[in-house]
């Protein structure tokens, strides 16, 4: 079986194959997210710990968390499901993954490194990945750089340098989101101003709406009193005529 292991506080990633089956016991009947003791896999990766992440089987079906098997399912899946990616809106399908229980049938298995043991792992621990990108939201950026809020923080964008395909040097740095400008601030305090104005407005239009329907309504109770008044008055004359 091969190993896949990743180490986050380097960023490096290293290929792994291990055919024997007294140490690939270790690892059999755990599930995704479990962690094994780096001791169990070999002398070299003594005090390490590892967590499992993934796999995929050899026939290239990958593990899928919370399927409790160690066997290949037929699930019916959809939109932000792991394993699937839609075509189209609305799509669902069934497609065939592999259960979050490692076994004998899995052909690669990612682990990543969780506790760093005695002795490093040649090409995997004692080498260091420089990240191409670095982060483009404010926050990620203050949070990097241990920065303050006064802390300007477009000075600390991380730019990259590279040749383009005419030859010249092209710098490019990531445009900044959820940065707070002057601009910025004016254009809520302009939103929140005509909000305020639109409310007051809708307020003054009630106000006279109310008043117009009262009087609407007072004017139409006087048209049914007298009325009223009327037909009475023509059922007295009537009666008087009649006697």
């Amino acid at each position: 079986m091969k190993f896949n292991i990743a180490c986050p506080a380097t960023g490096a990633q290293k290929l792994l194959e291990i055919d024997d089956e007294k140490k690939l016991r270790a690892v059999y009947d755990k599930r995704i997210s479990q962690e094994v003791d780096g001791a169990e896999l070999g002398d070299e990766f003594k005090g390490y710990i590892f967590r499992i992440s993934g796999g995929n089987d050899k026939q290239g079906f990958p593990m899928k968390q919370g399927v409790l098997t160690s066997k290949r399912v037929r699930l019916l899946l959809r939109k932000g499901l792991s394993c699937y990616r839609p075509r189209r809106k609305g799509e669902r399908k069934r497609k065939s993954v592999r259960g979050c229980i490692v076994s004998s049938d899995l052909a690669t298995l990612a682990l990543v490194i969780v506790k760093i043991g005695e002795q490093d792992i040649p090409g995997l621990t004692d080498v260091t990945v420089d990240n191409r990108l670095g982060p483009k939201r404010a926050n990620n950026i203050r949070r990097l750089f241990n920065l303050t809020k006064e802390d300007d923080v477009r000075k600390y964008v991380i730019k990259r340098t590279f040749t383009n395909k005419a030859g010249k040097e092209v710098t490019k740095s990531p445009k900044i989101q959820r940065l707070i400008t002057p601009q910025v601030v004016q254009r809520k305090r302009r939103r929140a101003a005509v909000a305020k104005r639109t409310q007051e407005r809708h307020m003054k239009e009630e106000q006279e709406y109310q008043k117009l329907y009262q009087q609407r309504m007072k004017e139409a109770k006087e048209r049914r009193a007298s009325e009223a008044s009327k037909r009475r008055s023509r059922q007295r004359s009537k009666q008087s005529a009649k006697k």
